[in-house]
């Protein structure tokens, strides 16, 4: 029974330090003056930043492509580079700043061939 106690703490503990990254992230972002993930329109131009948490190469059609999952604690946007194998500079837990219009495939929000900039 101690031990049920001590793992509900330790999750709790880990889910609440989770949930102050993620506020962490949306104020600091916020105040960069881009919009956030979930509040930025779907088909118009926007400018976004957030922090790559996966980089993969994925294929699409036959054509290389190059996906990164964006977050910016408010929420989630694949980024999608076609036709490219990968990108110098863009890995899991790089800040970047990227432009472009956000579409959904398959329910999923997002980005094609956005322009970006490496973040310091």
């Amino acid at each position: 029974m101690a031990e049920r106690t001590r793992l509900r703490k330790r999750l709790t503990a880990w889910a609440s330090s989770s949930d102050q990254h993620a506020r962490d992230l949306r104020r600091e972002f916020e105040e960069s003056g881009v919009v956030t993930i979930a509040t930025a329109p779907d088909r118009d131009p926007v400018q976004l930043r957030g922090t790559l948490r996966t980089v993969t190469l994925r294929p699409r059609g036959g054509v290389p492509a190059l996906e990164a999952e964006l977050y910016d604690g408010s929420g989630v946007l694949t980024v999608l580079w076609l036709g490219r194998r990968r990108i110098a500079g863009i890995a899991p837990g790089r800040v970047i700043q990227v432009t472009g219009r956000i579409g959904r495939h398959d329910g999923t929000r997002i980005m094609f061939n956005p322009r970006y900039e490496l973040m310091p």
